[in-house]
């Protein structure tokens, strides 16, 4: 992952909204219906934060005819943290 990458990561998981659809994500898949019932904004703003949290590679959509599921892209994330970990110079043995 280059530092381009990282950084469009992490600007799209600045914005308080997309932050809290992560972390619904975070217990599982759920369909833009359910994550629309924790906020209180229209399906177009929902549908815009979805594609930029899937242009970042933090989420992946499914579709069913007319239904969209939305998942945590795991493997990017591990990969993210890696990242981060290596940048920030933390080392897990040190706890």
């Amino acid at each position: 992952m280059n530092h381009v990458e990282l950084s469009v990561m992490l600007k799209a998981l600045a914005d308080p909204n997309r932050l809290k659809i992560v972390d619904l994500l975070s217990n599982g898949s759920l369909c833009a219906c359910d994550i629309l019932e924790h906020f209180d904004f229209t399906q177009p703003t929902l549908s815009h934060h979805m594609k930029v949290l899937e242009k970042a590679g933090i989420i992946f959509v499914t579709k069913n005819k007319s239904w969209h599921h939305y998942s945590l892209e795991y493997e990017f994330m591990k990969q993210v943290m890696g990242v981060l970990e290596e940048i920030l110079s933390i080392s897990t043995s040190a706890e």
